[in-house]
């Protein structure tokens, strides 16, 4: 009966466990949504950082992240509240029910029903269950947590692919003639469903045959070579291959029959090889080399220490423009396929390269279905079809010397404006010998190791852990002072409510003493504690609500902190230490992601259940020793073992902390590489080879932590027995005093009540060694982070701000190695000097040095030797975001971010907000206002990722108006129209001549145009600058820019 009562009440318990999980999980899931946001942010800035600082937009990012934090840390507090109320009205319904539970099995005892022992075993069997029932509920978060974790996995797990790359569904034919059809096709892109891309585009490419697709920037002519490879489908009309819908192949076979060299070609973290042999997987290492040196990429490479071994970098960033895109023709050569799709495949060659490459390129192409997209006429002229693209439709089709005779045509047209340079595209590519060694030279940062991590590569990363500094938790508590008012009150409502469980002992053991009393006494007793039961439930639930939100707003405000902290550190430092492996993009934001979280593992909630818990012991041997203490003496005997295991459990959960965290950053730089370069991974049939490397990653921890488990189970086995042992002990010893009249019964049990409710505080406190294992090494990692000292200092506001600059520039005897080569020697003591309002070309060669000198003139790096200097102050000196506001760069490869055009155009100028006319005015400048004012949502028309949503030419016009809006001094143009067509390019670079007016500006271009009316003009070899003079000086030395010019020259009169 007395069970029946007790268990009668049990539905509330359900309930009240039921409404926790529900509420818990619902803000679970709002809080991951928020803090997925800011991961994107996080991830954004991080892979675009040189053109955050460059353009001083580290406030603006700080400022993005934040909004987002906040959104998690308010979500974050409610789910701490919710939380409280839910145990708290856990435990008001637990100790009312003890109170009802009493006072009905004393009047079943008075009845003589039961026996005062029945009714205690009945109340224990309840109490015990219910006592573990709330030390389960304490973790009820983890469980709600990973259901909202696991809402998020499974969605994309169970997510059905419109297109899906990894089925064995669809037909695969013997043979491919490589004959490409398509029919009557419209297309619309599906985050721009209202913005129609092509408009019933018929045309054939013949097998064998080569067929250019050429037209200005944004008309669709990349978006033919993504539906070829199934990146999407029409929304009317069909594709063929060979007579057959490409629709009813299958689609990873028809992937690897097609071989892709795109405009900005992606490469990932690994070796040369290991990028090259992507392409095919049984490729030999002499067919490697055979494809590089058809490639033009061979030299370069056996000039590196490591050469075929030599490390790309982030998405290939240790690598210019030039020589990523030879890779990855190799690349594309090695997988010998029947359809050759290039999408301006030479653009960022120089003219030596070009002309190899090209012809290799045409030899790869015999025999072959070859479609290709470029603005040189060179390129395409030879092609047996070239096909028209205006607005997404194909307007005209023919040969060149067909479609030259169409009066006003799409192609005439592009020929009448190549022709506007028509001297100056002599010596077009000359600059573009140049070619962007912004990154041509990072090669010489490459790193050396090979694409899976060599022995050493792991036992730096153990070394990396081991150096870790062992803060002080102190440290991470000070970090919650502006709490410290929340942190006293819910310490407060934890030391109460650790304090409810041994006075509810003291309680329980009374209630026994009062069968001894009269019958009349008797009841007046038990109606007294049963009221005092339900008065300690109320205080549990006010405790627990306090103490949940206490520690729930001090632990997200510090969650929120850290990672603001971290983001902020991550921003402070130099560009060098995100050329370190350790630190790519992947790895950084999981770090920012992990760390702050997981030090919440010693502070917030959990925080205070430790409090908690410490109190409820502290209480519990307080009343231990009062009533008995011999007794207690000998339970505290036990405590050295516990302490062992304890300390055991610690050592085994520290380490097994660590590895994890670095698994979870490999990981993570895997699974962020392959996300954010999909359309490689897609192209390349490379999604099993991504899969099986994210899941080595995590095989290697996840062993250890197998092995590791054990050694925990064992050490938390051993606890968990000691506390038994304990029990009996005091039990023995117990029976054993009141034996020798040395205790009362009624003592032995209060003794023994506390103890079991010590013991119990114990293990709650134990099971969160795991959480400050975690918190400890992410403090450590967090703390190494905030600490360490950048070279160059972006938030640095010391250093002179002139007030007004004339733009004078000087490079003295550089020399210069990047931080992660320091065996590679880029500059060479090389000097120049830029005179205030002159425009200086740089040409040379990939590697020697060019857009070094940009990097250095940002302060991106400094130079090991010499001085770079602005109006004879050295750049050392001027406070650095006044320096870079001084300049405006456009590179080759424009990063754009993932917001409205305006917003990426404001993004000039962080110090203000620019008016709507301003970014109007820049974008006419541009050549780009007319686009932008046909889209529906016209300037709020969000780019995408990466600007994913515009092409090449259309993201290359809005970095040029972004550049044109901050009206700097000083003007940096890394192959600033490398990416526009003929029309599009004439109009921007007389907007940029307009612009050059009155400022300083340093070139490095591949129209000769640009280069041979510049003012000075400095040819660059090895390091050094060997040549310096106009156009016609240069010339007239017959040297090195006499040589560039012939070989531009030569290939006019191919062209």
């Amino acid at each position: 009966k007395l069970s029946a009562v007790i268990l009668a009440v049990s539905p509330l318990l359900v309930a009240s466990a039921g409404i926790l999980f529900k509420m818990t999980s619902m803000f679970t899931k709002k809080e991951l949504d928020a803090y997925a946001k800011a991961g994107a942010v996080a991830e954004e800035v991080l892979s675009s950082i040189r053109t955050v600082v460059a353009f001083d937009g580290q406030d603006k990012e700080c400022k993005r992240y934040q909004t987002n934090l906040n959104e998690a840390r308010v979500v974050g507090i409610k789910k701490g509240v919710v939380g409280g109320l839910s145990i708290g009205a856990l435990f008001c319904i637990m100790f009312s029910t003890y109170g009802l539970a009493f006072w009905y099995g004393s009047t079943l005892v008075r009845s003589g029903e039961i026996t005062v022992g029945n009714m205690l075993t009945a109340f224990f069997g309840v109490l015990i269950g219910a006592f573990s029932l709330g030390q389960g509920m304490s973790n009820m978060e983890y469980f709600s947590g990973a259901q909202a974790a696991a809402y998020k996995v499974f969605e994309i797990i169970d997510r059905v692919p419109l297109i899906d790359s990894m089925s064995d569904e669809g037909h695969k034919p013997d043979r491919v003639k490589g004959q490409i059809e398509f029919k009557n096709v419209d297309f619309t892109y599906p985050s721009r469903t209202d913005v129609q891309i092509l408009h019933d585009v018929s045309f054939v490419a013949e097998s064998g045959k080569s067929v250019a697709l050429c037209g200005q920037s944004g008309c669709g002519k990349s978006t033919c070579v993504q539906l070829i490879q199934r990146f999407y489908d029409p929304q009317n009309g069909i594709i063929e291959l060979d007579g057959v819908d490409i629709r009813t192949l299958n689609v990873r076979w028809l992937r690897e029959h097609i071989g892709v060299v795109s405009q900005e070609p992606i490469l990932f973290d690994t070796t040369i090889a290991e990028n090259i042999r992507y392409g095919r997987d049984d490729v030999t290492d002499d067919e490697i080399k055979e494809a590089t040196k058809q490639s033009n990429a061979y030299d370069f490479i056996m000039k590196m220490p490591n050469k075929f071994d030599t490390m790309v970098g982030e998405g290939g960033a240790q690598m210019s423009g030039g020589q990523k895109q030879r890779i990855a023709i190799a690349r594309a050569i090695v997988r010998d396929p029947k359809i050759m799709l290039l999408d301006e495949a030479t653009s960022a060659l120089d003219t030596e390269s070009e002309a190899v490459v090209q012809a290799a390129l045409e030899k790869a192409a015999q025999g072959r279905t070859t479609l290709l997209i470029a603005h040189r006429l060179s390129t395409i002229r030879n092609s047996d079809k070239i096909i028209g693209f205006h607005e997404g439709r194909a307007l005209e089709q023919g040969s060149h010397d067909q479609l030259l005779k169409v009066e006003n045509g799409i192609y005439q047209n592009l020929v009448n404006m190549q022709s506007y340079s028509a001297e100056g595209e002599d010596v077009s590519d000359i600059l573009y010998k140049c070619e962007k060694d912004f990154d041509d030279e990072i090669p010489e940062k490459l790193i050396s190791a090979t694409s899976a991590k060599s022995e050493e590569e792991v036992k730096e990363e153990a070394d990396e852990d081991e150096d870790l500094p062992d803060y002080s938790i102190m440290r991470v508590i000070r970090m919650n002072k502006p709490e410290f008012g929340y942190i006293l009150l819910g310490c407060i409502a934890a030391a109460v409510n650790g304090g409810i469980q041994p006075v509810f002992a003291v309680l329980f053991s009374e209630i026994l003493s009062t069968f001894a009393l009269p019958l009349s006494e008797q009841e007046q007793r038990i109606t007294l504690y049963s009221l005092l039961f339900v008065a300690i439930g109320a205080a549990a639930l006010v405790a627990n609500v306090v103490q949940a939100a206490s520690f729930a707003k001090s632990g997200e405000e510090l969650t929120s902190r850290l990672r603001m902290q971290g983001f902020k550190a991550m921003l402070r430092q130099e560009i060098g230490y995100f050329d370190d492996h350790f630190n790519s993009t992947g790895a950084l934001t999981t770090r920012l992601a992990t760390d702050a979280s997981r030090v919440q593992g010693c502070t917030g909630v959990r925080a205070g259940t430790i409090i908690q818990s410490i109190c409820a012991l502290g209480v519990a041997l307080g009343i231990a020793f009062a009533y008995g203490w011999q007794l207690t003496l000998l339970t505290l005997a036990f405590v050295p073992f516990m302490a062992i295991a304890g300390m055991l459990q610690m050592k085994v959960l520290t380490g097994q902390a660590g590895d994890e965290s670095k698994a979870f950053e490999k990981a993570g730089t895997l699974a962020t590489e392959a996300t954010t370069n999909i359309r490689t991974v897609a192209s390349l049939t490379r999604e099993q080879t991504f899969h099986d490397n994210y899941r080595d990653a995590l095989i290697l921890p996840q062993k250890k932590s197998m092995r590791k488990a054990h050694v925990y189970g064992i050490t938390f086995g051993f606890s968990q027995c000691i506390v038994f042992f304990a029990y009996a002990a005091t039990f023995r010893f117990g029976a054993w005093l009141v034996d020798q009249n040395l205790m009362t019964f009624n003592n032995v049990f209060k003794v023994l009540m506390a103890v079991i409710f010590g013991a119990f505080a114990v293990g709650q406190t134990s099971s969160f060694a795991p959480d400050y294992a975690a918190a400890k090494i992410a403090a450590s990692r967090l703390f190494k982070l905030f600490d360490r000292k950048p070279s160059i200092d972006s938030y640095n506001k010391g250093g002179a701000t002139p007030k007004s600059t004339d733009g004078n520039l000087d490079f003295k005897s550089l020399k210069f190695h990047y931080p992660t080569r320091p065996d590679v020697q880029v500059l060479k003591g090389l000097t120049t000097a830029i005179r205030k309002g002159q425009t200086v070309a740089l040409v040379g060669q990939s590697g020697c040095g060019k857009s070094t000198c940009i990097q250095l003139l940002e302060r991106f790096y400094d130079p090991d030797e010499g001085t770079v200097s602005m109006d004879d102050t050295n750049t050392k000196e001027l406070q650095i975001s006044w320096l870079r506001s001084q300049m405006g760069i456009v590179s080759q490869e424009p990063v754009l971010f993932d917001r409205s055009i305006a917003d990426n155009i404001r993004y000039g100028d962080n110090s203000r907000e620019a008016s709507m006319e301003e970014i109007i005015t820049a974008a006419k400048n541009a050549n780009i206002h007319n686009f932008i004012d046909g889209l529906p949502d016209k300037y709020e028309t969000n780019v995408g990722a990466k600007g994913a949503q515009l092409s090449g030419g259309q993201k290359q016009r809005v970095a040029i108006a972004r550049a044109l809006l901050r009206n700097p001094k000083v003007l940096l143009l890394d192959e600033a129209t490398s990416a526009l067509d003929a029309e599009s390019e004439k109009v921007v670079q007389d907007a940029l001549d307009a612009a050059r007016a009155g400022r300083t500006c340093i070139v490095i271009a591949h129209r000769l145009s640009t280069v041979k009316n510049a003012d000075v003009i400095a040819v660059i070899e090895n390091g050094c600058v060997v040549e310096s003079g106009t156009h016609s000086e240069l010339l007239a030395l017959n040297g090195s820019y006499f040589s560039l010019v012939n070989a531009q020259l030569h290939n006019k009169k191919n062209e």
